[in-house]
């Protein structure tokens, strides 16, 4: 077993520490705010720091999931100068393919391993330790930090180099995008036909049209739920992101671009905290 840190304990990070300690590793975890540190070491008993210093002390591998670019910048600045030469960084922020290469650089010239590795699979997936996560790195580095990855994952896939994993995770949120979009219109025909959803996904739930977000939102998009898995916000934050990319790289991308603009209006609607599946409210609410 392996000494290993973990900064960030939000939605998705503090379950992800959870599962280190049942891997059987010794675990050291920051947060921005101490309460929540303190109430994750009362449940899993690992090792509540107050600083990122201390927690990446000595530590081999050093996970962090946060919120944003500067936040990444922020706290790997930080970690980078305290922690053992020959450690590894492993990043599960959602954030941009230039932070990651930054902060490759950063490791790499402190004699540190570096990988970039969003995750998907929402808040269930990381309390039940079934992420999808998309890593970019030396194979090496790679190689030796999955098997720390694998007590929160169900599927590790190093994708090229540094910056690869968030290229990834940005297709990723591209699709998903535009299948929500194309389901909220679904469930809105449908039930202005007097459409059952759900006998209409168990028709149609085993061919073409079968996803991810079919199978585990169309029944709670039908009954106006909204109040779990990724928030809108959160959304936004990652379209900005890919849509910041695509236009580097000269790209048209008109789907992803309209439902931007429909979540802006679902944060609008005051739903910045809704599920993103929360497009159907929008759709509803322009009837």
């Amino acid at each position: 077993m392996s000494k290993v840190a973990f900064l960030g304990l939000g939605v998705m990070g503090y379950p992800m520490a959870g599962h280190l300690v049942a891997a059987g590793h010794e675990v050291s975890v920051w947060n921005r705010t101490e309460a929540v540190t303190k109430r994750w070491d009362a449940i899993y008993s690992g090792r509540a720091c107050a600083s990122v210093e201390s927690a990446v002390s000595g530590a081999d591998f050093v996970m962090m999931c946060v919120g944003r670019d500067a936040d990444v910048f922020d706290v790997a600045g930080r970690a980078v100068p305290a922690m053992k030469t020959g450690a590894v960084l492993v990043d599960h922020t959602t954030a941009s393919d230039g932070c990651a290469k930054q902060v490759g650089v950063m490791c790499s010239d402190a004699g540190l391993g570096f990988i970039d590795a969003p995750i998907s699979g929402g808040e269930a997936g990381a309390a039940n330790g079934q992420l999808t996560v998309m890593c970019g790195g030396d194979p090496a580095h790679f190689e030796a930090a999955r098997p720390i990855i694998d007590a929160y994952a169900k599927a590790v896939k190093l994708m090229g180099p540094v910056g690869a994993g968030q290229l990834t995770k940005m297709v990723n949120q591209i699709c998903i995008a535009g299948m929500l979009q194309g389901l909220s219109e679904a469930v809105n025909f449908a039930q202005a036909a007097g459409l059952d959803m759900d006998e209409v996904v168990g028709a149609i739930g085993k061919g073409a049209a079968q996803s991810w977000q079919m199978d585990n939102r169309a029944s709670t998009m039908a009954k106006g739920e909204y109040e779990f898995g990724f928030a809108v916000d959160w959304m936004r934050k990652d379209l900005g992101i890919v849509l910041n990319t695509a236009k580097a790289l000269n790209l048209d991308m008109p789907v992803t671009e309209l439902v931007d603009g429909y979540y802006a209006d679902v944060q609008d609607m005051g739903g910045e905290r809704w599920d993103t599946s929360s497009l159907l409210a929008r759709l509803k609410a322009k009837s």
